[in-house]
């Protein structure tokens, strides 16, 4: 058993206070696990606490929204975004970063090692002076004694560059109930808030977009998805069916049902107006869906059953057509999740996409490959 010892502070012990820093550190990480309660939560305290939600409003990671409510600052959700990557980065043990590889190779921003002779259009700043020197003298050294050198167009050769390519992604986060067990949702929530500061610092020619899906599907701001957590469970039937009128809708509605098919049209009517020549979906779930649409009516359905699966099924095909690629990332804590494996089987058999199961502590070091490195063979990982 650990022993303590106490002793009265009689002045002559140093006092250090907590920094900003370290306090918003800590407050972060209830947020990221439990999310807006844990804002309401610092409206009710004593005094004495009220001077460190003071502290983080001077220094810039608290402040108030119209309504008067605390709410993280753009300076909070900078310094959230940057630790996930850190921690992403140290569970990659520091790979190598790189922008999206390719299959082609053209004007970009990667140069190579390896060079070639220059083309007409080829970019001077890309010129291997050394070889192209060494080619000159080479050549002169055969055909002439002058001693000065002269360059001619064969001499030059230019370094290999790799063709980046832009890219639209939107990451679907599942928001259903059951995400609030074992920590999933903190751990996709950490790795979504990653993608949204790397796609910032380092691929400024990509877009992020975040949508989270569970009885509906909607879209997520830095702010949202930061302050968002699961659905709570609100009934317990051991068997559900309920068809609901969109149009008249009722008082009540559960929100904790798994809507993959709805985050797939939300998602592929985002990426339709993307300019990017590369488009993908990546998502991220722990359930077989339990909810889908049917025209104007929304379907939902305990114990998941099939009908679901092949309107869901339906809308993996049309991103698909819609020239979309799909990875699949499934948590597999929960002991039914071989359930969810046949389902995703069949999401990257039609899609020919990536699908990756794995636990939830895993989830951002795998979701941070596919995104960097641009794998495209369909894997199981963990």
């Amino acid at each position: 058993m650990p022993s303590f010892e106490f002793s009265k502070w009689d002045g002559s012990q140093q006092f250090r206070p907590l920094s900003a820093d370290a306090v918003f550190d800590k407050i972060s990480e209830h947020l990221l696990e439990y999310g807006d309660y844990v804002l309401r939560q610092l409206e009710h305290l004593d005094e004495d606490d009220a001077d460190l939600v003071k502290l983080l409003i001077k220094e810039g990671y608290l402040e108030k929204d119209e309504e008067g409510k605390f709410a993280i600052a753009p300076r909070g959700i900078r310094r959230i975004e940057n630790k996930a990557i850190e921690e992403l980065f140290t569970i990659r043990k520091k790979d190598a970063l790189g922008k999206h590889p390719s299959d082609f190779k053209g004007s970009g921003q990667v140069r190579h090692e390896d060079s070639k002779p220059y083309e007409f259009g080829d970019p001077v700043a890309n010129l291997n002076l050394h070889e192209t020197l060494k080619n000159a003298m080479h050549r002169q050294a055969q055909t002439s004694a002058s001693p000065s050198l002269n360059l001619i167009e064969d001499d030059f050769v230019v370094y290999e560059t790799e063709y980046q390519a832009s890219c639209a992604t939107v990451v679907l986060l599942d928001m259903s109930g059951s995400m609030a067990r074992y920590g999933k949702y903190y751990h996709a929530k950490k790795t979504a808030l990653a993608l949204q500061g790397l796609v910032r610092s380092r691929y400024s020619e990509d877009s992020l977009k975040v949508i989270g899906f569970y009885t509906y599907a909607s879209p997520l701001t830095e702010r949202t998805l930061l302050h968002s957590a699961p659905k709570p469970v609100s009934i317990f039937d051991s068997r559900v069916f309920l068809r609901i009128n969109l149009d008249q809708p009722p008082d009540f509605v559960p929100e904790h049902f798994t809507n993959i098919q709805a985050g797939l049209k939300f998602a592929r009517e985002h990426l339709r107006r993307q300019s990017a020549a590369n488009k993908q979906i990546i998502c991220i779930t722990d359930g077989e869906p339990t909810a889908h649409l049917e025209g104007r009516e929304l379907v939902l359905v305990y114990p998941p059953s099939e009908r679901t699966a092949r309107n869901t099924l339906r809308e993996v095909q049309a991103c698909v057509q819609a020239g979309i690629k799909i990875s699949t990332f499934a948590l597999i804590e929960d002991y039914f999740y071989l359930d969810l494996k046949n389902f995703v089987d069949q999401m990257s058999r039609i899609g020919h996409g990536l699908a990756i199961y794995c636990n939830a502590g895993e989830l951002g070091g795998y979701v941070l490959d596919s995104f960097v490195n641009g794998r495209r063979a369909r894997k199981r990982l963990g």
